[in-house]
């Protein structure tokens, strides 16, 4: 079959299209002949050598796709722990999900890595759940901001949304932001503060870390939670212990990758009962920034290095 490999690390120069194996499936999988798939900032490290597959997974590159189940047809999307970027894939039953009529493989194919992490760390790891709740959403143009700002939206729970692009800020005001900020132009935490007052914030999503720690304590009211999914700005960061033990904040650590099958499956399970249906409703939509076909993965990836995209880069399968 064809796929993307990466003979050595390295950066989008090293992705060569070219021939692998077709995947074997074992108990309880199917296999799928995939239609598309979808660029992550995972899938940029892995290719660079600095954030490998867990054991078992694939070495191909790809943490989610859409196809057709071989042999059925069903139209089916579904999160990896690797291997999309090929033109076929071999997929635990449990993490099948049902294309809704009106989606496209290329809309499905955005969905599972975005709206997986968006939905586990707002909800089940960050407990939001009140009409009167302030959520933050950092580097809120990625899948998982555009996802997660869609969600807050139909919880009737206010965001708050930042982006290195000012360029960005409308697209933002118009996925559900209350406010949406330009972190080059401004200091959002003066900014969060002057629209909702000090200590107002609920839960921050953040996957920048590094110099935002300091101001993402600053602005959590007590008993807040600060959901840490990636460190982008930087893995370290001087904290002041006195505000977390005196606000009673909570930080959390959370990547959806590592987790085990059953972790999966059953969140799988929850993402079709509670967040599934607003694709079909109209409550909620993919938001697809650019396509381009498997071939092609080195141009996506730089697009994607360079901070381009609003939404999702994804990848199509011929």
């Amino acid at each position: 079959m064809k796929a993307i490999l990466v003979p050595s690390p390295g950066g989008p120069e090293a992705l060569v299209f070219g021939e692998a194996p077709d995947p074997v499936p074992g108990p309880d999988e199917v296999l799928v002949w995939v239609k598309a798939t979808a660029v992550n900032r995972a899938d940029l490290l892995q290719a660079a050598g600095k954030y490998p597959p867990p054991p078992g997974a694939p070495e191909i590159l790809g943490l989610e796709a859409a196809g057709e189940v071989e042999g059925s047809g069903e139209r089916v999307f579904f999160l990896l722990a690797g291997g999309g970027y090929a033109g076929k894939v071999a997929v635990p039953r449990g993490m099948l999900m049902p294309i809704p009529a009106k989606m496209s493989f290329v809309e499905a194919a955005s969905v599972p890595e975005a709206w997986f992490t968006a939905y586990l760390n707002l909800f089940r790891e960050g407990g939001l759940g009140g009409e009167s709740e302030v959520a933050v959403v950092h580097a809120a143009a990625s899948g998982v901001g555009t996802a997660a700002l869609q969600l807050l939206r139909r919880r009737g729970i206010r965001s708050v949304a930042t982006t290195r692009s000012g360029s960005k800020l409308p697209s933002l005001r118009a996925l559900g932001a209350a406010l949406a900020i330009d972190t080059s132009a401004a200091d959002f935490a003066a900014e969060i503060e002057k629209s909702f007052g000090p200590n107002a914030v609920d839960l921050i999503l953040d996957p920048i870390g590094g110099a935002f720690l300091e101001r993402n304590l600053r602005v959590l009211k007590r008993g807040g939670r600060l959901v840490l999914i990636a460190s982008m700005g930087g893995g370290s960061s001087t904290i002041d212990l006195r505000a977390v033990l005196g606000k009673r904040l909570r930080i959390l650590g959370s990547t959806l990758r590592s987790r085990s099958l059953a972790e999966k499956v059953d969140l799988t399970a929850a993402f079709v009962r509670d967040v599934l249906p607003g694709f079909s409703d109209g409550s909620l939509t993919t938001v697809v920034d650019s396509v381009f076909p498997l071939a092609q993965a080195a141009t996506a990836f730089r697009r994607m290095a360079a901070n381009e995209n609003v939404g999702k880069i994804v990848l199509t399968v011929d």
